[in-house]
């Protein structure tokens, strides 16, 4: 099946050109598409590392929220006064919003393999639960620490030196650019480097041994692989990618406060990870999509004005949206129980099969 390797290089190359293409081909695209498409992006890096976690190593999470979180957490500190200080020294007067991205990953990686060692213990519903007991409960740690976090009123980024253009305008090798552009470049080159290497790891030895923990454990464990270590280590890697994407949130809103880490950003996630298909890579991107549009449909009263009028006063009045979403999740899980990842490999199946009889 080496077949479908190129294909799906040719996909991701695809994807590549639609993106590097999208700001020249669309207009007033500053203002009506480069922001939403940023938070497209953001939550594609993340619903990665809930795919590597889900699909690959089979461990369920209801609680990806909170990892974003304290990747958001990370980034606003080091970027902001009352940031992080360690023997007398500032790191909030050194360090840019770009340079705490890594930064928020590893931190946030760290503390996914913390949780990944007691949760070693636990599988299937009551892993789900553990997790989901993480994002209930971290708003609250966030608002008891007032002194670091900035309590339930936040931390503002906006304005701050630290932050690219001010959060007006980005001087790129001597092009200006609008914030909202800024973003949008930044979050896809970080989405698509980390599509890459999630797609190099799963296909080596680790996505082997991932998914053999995934399939049957006691045959996994049987085989040679450590349980153990490789149920942490995928922990710790989606962990990561939740990090930078929360990284990422904190730079594109230049706010953060406990509500911008709600309990349910963690339910979204496994939504749109559902809709893209786990075990799948680029398929997730209509998970994002799926996540960042149909969850906010009827939100920005330029949308509704695009809209009948019938259809927009239903999407204003209480709970309209939310039927609406909840309704589209249905028939999208009826429709494709696996996910997009799902129905391209059926589709491509019979063409791929042909292919190997040929090749052999």
């Amino acid at each position: 099946m080496a077949l479908v390797w190129p294909a799906r290089l040719l996909g991701l190359g695809a994807v590549v050109a639609v993106l590097a293409l999208l700001p020249r081909t669309l207009e007033d695209f500053t203002n009506a598409y480069a922001s939403d498409l940023a938070f497209v992006a953001i939550y594609f890096t993340a619903l990665l590392g809930l795919s590597i976690l889900t699909g690959y190593s089979g461990q369920i999470s209801l609680g990806h929220g909170a990892f974003m979180a304290i990747g958001g957490y990370t980034t606003a500190i080091l970027m902001s006064e009352q940031g992080l200080r360690l023997a007398g020294h500032t790191f909030s007067s050194d360090l840019r919003d770009v340079y705490t991205i890594p930064i928020a990953g590893v931190v946030a990686g760290l503390a996914g393999l913390l949780f990944g060692l007691p949760a070693l213990r636990l599988t299937g519903l009551y892993l789900a639960l553990a997790t989901f007991a993480v994002a209930v409960a971290l708003p609250q740690v966030l608002r008891r620490f007032e002194t670091l976090t900035g309590g339930g009123t936040g931390i503002q980024l906006f304005g701050l030196p630290q932050l690219s253009g001010l959060g007006v305008e980005v001087n790129v090798f001597g092009r200006t650019l609008p914030f909202n552009d800024w973003l949008y470049y930044l979050c896809w080159s970080i989405a698509l480097a980390l599509l890459v290497a999630a797609w190099l790891l799963l296909r080596g030895r680790l996505g082997r041994a991932l998914r053999a923990v995934r399939d049957s454990e006691v045959a996994a464990a049987s085989s040679g692989v450590s349980l153990a270590r490789y149920k942490t280590l995928a922990f710790a890697i989606s962990a990561f990618y939740a990090g930078v994407a929360g990284s990422l949130f904190a730079i594109a809103t230049t706010f953060v406060n406990p509500d911008v880490f709600p309990i349910t950003l963690s339910i979204f996630l496994v939504i749109g990870a559902a809709i893209g298909g786990y075990g799948s890579l680029l398929p997730l991107l209509a998970g994002a999509l799926f996540v960042q549009y149909v969850r906010n449909l009827g939100d920005d009263a330029a949308d509704a004005g695009r809209l009948p009028g019938p259809v927009a006063e239903f999407l204003a009045r209480p709970g309209g949206r939310d039927l609406v979403f909840g309704a589209t999740l249905i028939v999208a899980m009826f429709l494709l129980p696996n996910g997009i990842g799902g129905l391209l490999r059926r589709a491509a199946e019979p063409l791929t099969s042909r292919l190997y009889t040929r090749a052999s």
